[in-house]
């Protein structure tokens, strides 16, 4: 039931495409337009992580430990763990009187080149800082300590993941029915794309109070600390002036919160392939006239040049016809 909803071209020929599912809804889960399967269940990955963040603030976590804007962008991001990141990090942890070792989300090399190639030129390996939810994490210790629970803050059943289960299915709207582990370790619930977009659109209308817009303002606000110099969530935020919320998601997710419209997005791309989500996400901000298709930052991923060894031009990722 999927749809085709981004094309490889190399030259004139038709080479490969990315078939997917997408919805646009509005906060009382209305579907305004959709393409394939929006009742399509999906793990939303690190697409949903502003859903996960929402315990910290609406617990009192945040305030209790005077975190701001940018702590609150942070927790939802994916950063890339450039120096921008990890001294945030590092500064945060020490507030809570804590180190890299009481974080849970594993170490990986930086996905900032420029850090990594630092580190390899200094004889130094990574940490757990310079993983990218380590804001994530950080947030997950926040609320932790503020709920005085143990340090297993990850496992199921502990206080934190229960309240991130609570909240993640009264904004989907949705039961879930089971979840998987994410890369960091953390637990990550089902839910439909269709559930997906309307906690988005949630959110941005702040059906839950100050609490969820506050952490819309953050990651408008920061799109650098959301990712990082030259990705895709960053500089699509940034190319629309900071009115949308962008977040992608491992194995080709992306959702969007539009808190203007009151609209929220989420789609899939079923080979999980980054360059089909990222190209799908900047057609529909264009399609629903939130983007100027001429802006250099949508054009780099809504048409993508292809280019070979020597730097020859040999073809471009597109949206298909339907979404444009």
């Amino acid at each position: 039931m999927s749809e085709v909803l981004v094309e490889v071209w190399r030259g004139a020929f038709l080479e490969c495409q990315h078939r997917g599912h997408a919805v646009v809804v509005n906060s009382n889960g209305d579907i305004l337009e959709s393409w394939g399967n929006p009742s399509r269940e999906i793990l939303p990955r690190s697409a949903c992580k502003i859903l996960q963040a929402l315990p910290l603030v609406e617990s009192g976590a945040a305030d209790s430990f005077g975190l701001t804007p940018a702590h609150l962008a942070l927790s939802c991001a994916s950063h890339q763990g450039d120096p921008l990141h990890t001294k945030a990090v590092s500064k945060w942890l020490s507030v809570l009187d804590l180190t890299e070792k009481d974080l849970r989300c594993g170490t990986h090399w930086p996905l900032g080149k420029n850090t990594t190639n630092e580190l390899i030129r200094l004889n130094e390996g990574p940490c757990q800082i310079h993983n990218n939810c380590s804001g994530k994490h950080s947030g997950f210790l926040t609320l932790n300590k503020f709920l005085k629970s143990d340090a297993e803050y990850i496992d199921i059943n502990h206080p934190v993941q229960k309240n991130i289960l609570s909240v993640f299915e009264e904004m989907t709207g949705e039961s879930s029915s089971g979840y998987g582990i994410d890369g960091c370790s953390a637990p990550n619930h089902a839910t439909s794309l269709k559930g997906l977009a309307t906690a988005m659109a949630r959110m941005g209308v702040g059906v839950r109070g100050p609490a969820s817009l506050r952490l819309v303002e953050a990651m408008a606000k920061y799109p650098l600390l959301v990712a990082g110099e030259g990705r895709a969530c960053s500089e699509l935020m940034s190319a629309v002036g900071g009115r949308i919320v962008l977040k992608t998601g491992a194995e080709g997710v992306y959702t969007a919160i539009l808190p203007e419209q009151g609209l929220g997005i989420a789609l899939k791309i079923d080979d999980g392939a980054t360059r089909g989500s990222e190209c799908a996400i900047a057609a529909l901000l264009v399609r629903l006239g939130l983007a100027d298709e001429k802006h250099p930052m949508i054009r780099k991923r809504m048409f993508s040049i292809l280019k070979n060894a020597t730097g020859l031009e040999v073809g471009n990722i597109r949206p298909a016809e339907c979404l444009m």
